[in-house]
């Protein structure tokens, strides 16, 4: 029965993202795009499909409506060399009030290592170097407004640099959790990266300009500053299921689907799946991006090992390989605590 009941779900599901898939998609259209790099090796190995289970730290990211669902204090780390030798750090912390209220911070980076600066005349490069850098800085609260039903929000610091240049802009996450009475089947949803467009300013745009090139005797260096576009961050809604089709005391099998819909990308499906022994090793599988034309991700896989290092501490190791074609492998770690 559970197995019917989360094949129709996964089923309902995937048909809305094949629909939706033939829209334009607006690629690069958007600031920002590090944001819309998912976080943590547990969910990351599940395909990405993880907004109605969010129940760890990571729920930062995917639905901040699961932090009340944590009882304890969790700790989440971890470091990724990405495509292109460019380095992603997530790192965050989810703290309970009470049984009902939570609150949790994160901070999220995109770094590259310096580059020269090489022009047309100066090949070899001019002797300055250049880099690029983005920043999310993140406060959430989550409450439990029933036994079954919960709500989540993050406020956010945005900022990107450019050598000389910079832009900065506020977003908002929000996200909600419902556990059904059908088999305890999970429920949720989650918009994130809603706020202001962002705009590069600094000093390479400055330029001198002639406002009357045809009258002598003026000011022919006036400085002024050349205008750049503003855009805006990626907007991501989230809607999945998650089911636990095999729930027992040694060994359980979590199934889980998203649909996913980006404002800067045609929308695509996420599905996977986690078998936990002795909720201390685990095995997962998954498929990112369904339905997404000319997309390089594919199979997921992972594993995790849970050990109980203390009578109140308990670390988390998770990894997840990431298929993307053409670009070769990825390979996620990260690192978990809770007490």
């Amino acid at each position: 029965m559970k197995i019917k009941l989360f094949l129709f779900v996964m089923v309902g599901l995937m048909g809305a993202g094949d629909l939706q898939a033939q829209a334009v998609a607006k690629v690069g259209t958007s600031a920002a795009p590090f944001l819309a790099i998912e976080v943590g090796g547990r969910a990351l190995a599940m395909g990405g499909a993880f907004v109605a289970t969010a129940d760890d730290a990571t729920a930062l990211y995917w639905n901040p409506a699961g932090l009340s669902r944590l009882n304890k204090t969790m700790v989440t780390m971890s470091h990724t060399q990405w495509i292109a030798d460019i380095a992603f750090d997530h790192a965050g912390v989810s703290i309970p009030l009470s049984s009902a209220d939570a609150i949790g911070l994160s901070v999220t980076s995109l770094s590259m290592d310096e580059m020269q600066v090489r022009t047309i005349f100066y090949p070899e490069g001019t002797g300055e170097y250049f880099g690029s850098s983005d920043l999310a800085l993140s406060g959430s609260y989550s409450r439990s407004l029933t036994d079954r039903f919960a709500i989540g929000f993050t406020g956010k610091y945005v900022q990107q640099k450019l050598w000389h240049m910079s832009a900065s802009a506020m977003a908002l996450d929000v996200g909600v959790l419902f556990t059904t009475q059908l088999h305890d089947m999970r429920l949720g949803m989650s918009i994130s990266n809603f706020g202001s467009k962002m705009q590069l300013q600094g000093i390479d745009t400055q330029v001198n300009y002639d406002v009357s090139p045809t009258t002598a005797g003026n000011n022919d260096k006036i400085i002024a500053h050349l205008r750049t576009d503003n855009w805006s961050m990626p907007l991501i809604f989230r809607v999945g299921a998650a089911l636990d089709v095999i729930n027992r005391a040694r060994h359980r099998l979590t199934c889980a689907v998203d649909a996913v819909h980006p404002s800067d990308n045609a929308e695509y499906v996420n599905v996977g799946a986690e078998y936990a022994l002795y909720n201390s090793i685990f095995v997962r599988a998954g498929y990112k991006s369904l339905f997404l034309e000319d997309s390089e991700e594919g199979v997921t896989l992972g594993g995790g090992l849970a050990y109980h290092m203390l009578s109140t501490v308990n670390l988390r190791i998770d990894y997840a390989y990431l298929d993307f074609g053409i670009l070769n492998a990825v390979h996620r770690f990260s690192l978990g605590f809770d007490f």
